[in-house]
């Protein structure tokens, strides 16, 4: 098995909006079904006007070209993604480790729907600290705070 390197980097917005607009998508068509894929176009707005633009984000590269990134906002992640072609890769791994690195205590929300993520924050050592019946958008998408230190 050919073992790629994996590279961490910041965002650059005059190269990284297109290839992590994609990401996020087919991430998101996979991880967020539940959610629909014309709620998911719509947000996908969001992403490339004012998620992106606005929080800390890395991004993860293998042979040069993103293959992940995550979104901080201080501690708090408000986005973890990794190209379906990657998963499995340990991409999403290393992409909060280097953010616990940088900020010491790591917070986020995911969706109880997204069973795969779930597992995978646990499995990393997430503790849950409450959950919500609605997504921010007052939808019926109960979601789950959780907390890593350290």
């Amino acid at each position: 098995m050919k073992i790629i390197e994996t590279k961490i980097r910041a965002y650059q917005a005059a190269t990284d909006l297109e290839p992590l607009s994609i990401i996020w998508l087919d991430a998101s068509l996979l991880a967020h079904a539940f959610i629909g894929e014309n709620r998911l176009l719509e947000q996908r707005t969001l992403i490339e006007t004012e998620y992106l633009p606005n929080a800390e984000t890395w991004v993860a590269c293998r042979s040069g070209e993103p293959a992940g990134f995550i979104s901080l906002m201080d501690n708090f992640i408000g986005g973890l993604f990794v190209a379906p072609h990657h998963h499995g890769q340990e991409i999403g791994r290393m992409l909060v480790a280097h953010a616990l690195e940088l900020k010491g205590e790591l917070l986020l929300e995911v969706y109880t729907d997204n069973r795969r993520a779930l597992s995978f924050y646990k499995t990393l050592g997430f503790k849950e600290l409450s959950r919500r019946a609605t997504d921010d958008e007052g939808m019926p998408f109960e979601n789950v705070r959780m907390r890593l230190k350290g």
